[in-house]
């Protein structure tokens, strides 16, 4: 959607493309309210300051719509397509996928939620690594650091939609 297109349609279209970059309500409400933007790197700008702080809850819920590393998101909403696309550099071969399952249920174990990186650009090695070291992080530090990936993961969806 062209960012002329964007800061004329409606709120409930506006809201509608800006969802599945995250689906955090008072970040996509935020955007939506401060149209129109001037150029795109001032709605970029605005995205990444609006994405601070976000809540514990917020990120929780923003998470339940991400599959697991590796797992392929299913169904036809462009929030699954986006995944698809993000992760189609994840290698798909048998070990591969068998140390993500393993990775996966551990940091579940540990911290409740589902480990969250932004896949884009990272090969599976890479993945797999940042894994086995973000095992080692508190609660705390966890937390924060999958802020930065949701913050991460929203920017480069955001910048998706612009393209389209």
């Amino acid at each position: 959607m062209p960012l002329a297109t964007l800061n004329t349609c409606t709120p409930e279209v506006a809201a509608a493309q800006l969802t599945p970059c995250v689906d955090i309500p008072r970040w996509v409400e935020a955007i939506v309210d401060a149209r129109p933007f001037s150029s795109e790197a001032d709605l970029i700008a605005f995205a990444e300051k609006a994405a601070y702080p976000w809540t514990e809850a917020e990120i929780d819920g923003a998470l339940a719509h991400h599959p697991r590393i590796g797992d392929r998101a299913q169904g036809n909403t462009t929030e699954a397509t986006m995944s698809r696309g993000e992760q189609a550099g994840v290698s798909t071969a048998v070990e591969t996928q068998t140390a993500l399952q393993a990775g996966n249920r551990a940091y579940e174990e540990k911290f409740g939620r589902v480990f969250l990186i932004r896949a884009a650009g990272r090969s599976a090695e890479d993945i797999l690594a940042a894994l086995d070291e973000r095992l080692q992080n508190t609660p705390a530090q966890e937390l924060e650091i999958i802020a930065q990936q949701l913050r991460e993961i929203a920017i480069l969806r955001l910048k998706g939609v612009l393209a389209a």
